[in-house]
């Protein structure tokens, strides 16, 4: 089947069935010059990934992951930024007069014709994915860029300060180098793989800092004379009244990164020396949906997870502090559960990532609509499942719990530290014990720990303190955080959720309804099975996953 389309190959592999395959031919007639490979993509069939190094394989060309390969940027730029987000294509290596290239469309000659006669070299195709091209091109032509950007923008402050009078064209506006400094931090921004930018004013400097991976990093220093322009600017953007400085905004806007369009939530908060602005980038809609299997959960707490989304009634909830996934979660269980044949609502403040086929709805305090009103009139709206952003105060979580208990399935979060505190927190809150266990089905607590950089870690053995910790009683092989290029000196690159998901069993329903705390609580739990966060994060540590440090930093506990 080498020789065959694409199509059949994919279903010999047992990537997609055959009835799948007729669906993506069937919905690429109907988008004329779409590719086979962008439709199956989008159909979420298969991921880039897969399609590609199955392209690469039927075609027999080498496949690349541009994320991990170090770029040359001396080689990069023998094509022009112009032409590689033409062809979207990016030089990978050059050796003599031959040059690999990275491209999604390896049987493109014509592109690979034009390439020959700008570059002088012989082209060599290598295979990668849209979107990872997309990536090296916003990353490699823009270093250097952003400095020059800084430079001009503080050289025409200085200028403006010295003159009278200010051109205010609108095309004067649209290319001042502010407006550019702004489009740059975000950028920069989300290809480091930021949540949030933080624009920071003081005295004699603004600092900006990203939090990557849980932790503030340094972007940048700019001058404060900058400081007003750029508050300004993401005012504008994200509609909020610029005339108004003594008290907080909130706004939200959109940028489009690398082909991706993000969804960004703006917070302005005045200060000593002037505002600060807080950016969070979401997850968009563009992004595809995470699916429960990718959540990091292992198969033992995966399948007590599934377990709970079966049941047609009650109530899941899933806590943690702010930052710790809950929402990628919650999304992905609703990824899960909602079919054609069901009618899933949600109420969210604000709608994060919008997902085709589940009604959302949007909160406005402002205009009355709160969690509580919304909640009231969804009842009306024949739901089957129910997702509740948040349970913020008693009236919201008593009408969830009702809700549950009369034939709904409800999906929410809270902000607890552990499964077993949750209980008493909605009894707390004044929702009567006998129907929080009567509407109970489960609880997910999570948090997210950082992954040791795979390049640099050090290896050393545990002390006797770190044992205990981890309940061992023996000094067992551990690693700790080094520091490399690769993770940009440190030690960690990327995060991984751990779970602890208790399940309310009769045992567990009569507990709660004599009025139980929460160490009775959680001592029952473990006893059926229920798997703690330090013994999940303990058994990441002992198979070199994460470090001591962040074992502490995650479960610490006085």
């Amino acid at each position: 089947m080498r020789n065959g389309p694409i199509g059949k190959y994919l279903v010999e592999k047992g990537l997609i069935t055959e009835e799948q395959l007729q669906q993506v031919l069937e919905k690429q007639k109907g988008e004329k010059g779409k590719l086979f490979g962008d439709v199956v993509i989008e159909m979420k069939y298969v991921s880039d990934v897969d399609f590609a190094k199955c392209l690469a394989e039927r075609l027999n060309v080498q496949y690349i992951d541009l994320d991990t390969t170090q770029l040359i940027p001396d080689v990069v730029k023998r094509i022009p930024e112009a032409t590689a987000r033409k062809y979207n294509v990016i030089a990978v290596n050059k050796v003599g007069k031959r040059m690999m290239v990275a491209t999604n469309d390896p049987i493109n000659f014509y592109v690979f014709e034009d390439l020959r006669v700008i570059t002088g070299c012989n082209i060599t195709a290598l295979l990668a994915t849209k979107a990872s091209i997309n990536r090296a091109i916003g990353k490699m032509y823009s270093e250097g860029q952003v400095s020059a950007v800084v430079d001009e923008a503080t050289k025409e402050k200085e200028e403006e300060l010295n003159l009278e009078e200010l051109d205010l064209t609108a095309d004067r506006i649209e290319n001042a180098p502010i407006v550019k400094l702004a489009t740059a931090i975000v950028e920069n921004s989300y290809r480091q793989d930021a949540t949030d930018i933080h624009i920071e004013p003081f005295k004699t400097y603004t600092k900006i800092r990203i939090r990557v991976n849980g932790d503030l990093i340094e972007l940048m220093t700019l001058s404060s004379a900058l400081h007003v322009s750029l508050t300004t600017r993401f005012k504008i953007l994200s509609g909020m009244n610029i005339a108004e400085k003594r008290i907080p905004q909130d706004g939200r806007m959109s940028q489009v990164v690398d082909g991706t369009t993000l969804d960004l939530r703006v917070s302005n908060l005045p200060m000593v020396y002037g505002e600060k602005v807080v950016i969070r980038i979401l997850a968009t809609g563009d992004m595809s949906l995470r699916k429960i299997t990718d959540l990091g959960m292992t198969q033992y707490n995966y399948e007590r997870f599934a377990s709970c989304l079966k049941v047609p009634q009650g109530v899941v909830l899933v806590t943690g502090p702010t930052g710790s996934g809950k929402s990628t979660t919650l999304y992905a269980a609703l990824g899960e559960i909602a079919k054609p044949n069901v009618n899933v609502i949600t109420v969210e403040d604000p709608v994060e990532k919008k997902v085709d086929g589940i009604n959302q709805c949007q909160i406005n305090d402002k205009a009355g609509m709160t969690f509580a009103a919304a909640l009231r009139s969804i009842l009306r709206q024949d739901p089957d499942i129910i997702m509740v952003g948040e349970m913020r105060d008693a009236e919201t979580a008593e009408i969830a719990i009702r809700a549950a208990i009369t034939g709904h399935l409800v999906l929410s979060t809270l902000h607890t530290n552990d499964a077993a505190s949750t209980v008493t927190r909605l009894v707390d809150m004044g929702v009567e014990p006998y129907m929080v266990a009567t509407s109970l089905i489960g609880i997910v607590a999570q948090r997210l720990t950082k992954v040791l950089c795979p390049d640099c870690k050090k290896l050393r053995m545990s002390r006797t303190d770190e044992n205990e910790l981890m309940g061992i009683d023996h000094s067992i092989q551990v690693y700790e955080a080094g520091g490399c290029p690769k993770c940009k000196d440190t030690g960690y690159k990327g995060r991984t959720a751990i779970h602890e998901i208790l399940l309310a069993t009769p045992e567990m329903q009569s507990l709660i309804t004599r009025g139980a705390k929460a160490d009775e609580i959680q001592v029952l739990a473990r006893e059926q099975g229920c798997l703690l966060l330090r013994d999940n994060v303990s058994k990441l540590v002992q198979e070199g996953v994460t470090s001591m440090d962040e074992l502490v930093r995650v479960t610490y506990a006085v």
